[in-house]
């Protein structure tokens, strides 16, 4: 059994947890209320794009896999940078189209940086960004865990959570 994470308690307090590409694997389905696997980042980006339109409350969830499958442990650093390209054009058409008060944050699960002699995962810090309509631009600074990430989105959901890790919401809310 997987351990407790931020999915379930968004999933025991009545959120949607909606889970694209590898995530429902990751988690092995604990705290996932719906699942899409997807073949490419291309097909994870349409099936994001939809959940637009959907009406829930929750966490959505994608796992954009060629990043780390096709090109970070390929040491593959023109398709690393092709593929981010591809997500920043994408990105021009899914920022408008967010509503007032979603969030998104953008992540990875790991370093996997494809100019390193290995195709390992690396040490280097991961990416955070954050936005929203309704969130201040701040710099976040280097975090001490990946909990932090956890710990926020229960606390945007005002879910008490045993999670580690230090919520930035205060940090990101505008005043």
């Amino acid at each position: 059994m997987p351990p407790k994470t931020m999915l379930n308690d968004l999933q025991n307090n009545e959120k949607s947890v909606i889970a694209i590409g590898k995530i429902n694997d990751i988690f092995a389905g604990s705290g996932i209320t719906e699942k899409y696997y997807t073949k490419d980042n291309f097909e994870g980006m349409d099936k994001t794009f939809e959940m637009l339109s959907k009406d829930f409350t929750g966490l959505c969830f994608t796992n954009l896999v060629d990043f780390d499958m096709l090109y970070g442990h390929r040491n593959n650093i023109d398709g690393y940078a092709k593929a981010f390209t591809e997500f920043d054009k994408w990105l021009e058409k899914f920022i408008p189209e967010m509503k007032e008060n979603d969030i998104l944050m953008i992540t990875a699960d790991h370093g996997c940086d494809p100019a390193t002699p290995s195709t390992d995962h690396s040490r280097e810090y991961i990416p955070l960004l954050v936005y929203g309509k309704k969130v201040k631009p701040v710099n976040l600074g280097i975090r001490k865990s990946f909990c932090d990430i956890g710990k926020t989105i229960d606390n945007i959901f005002n879910i008490e959570c045993e999670i580690e890790g230090t919520s930035f919401l205060k940090e990101i809310e505008m005043s």
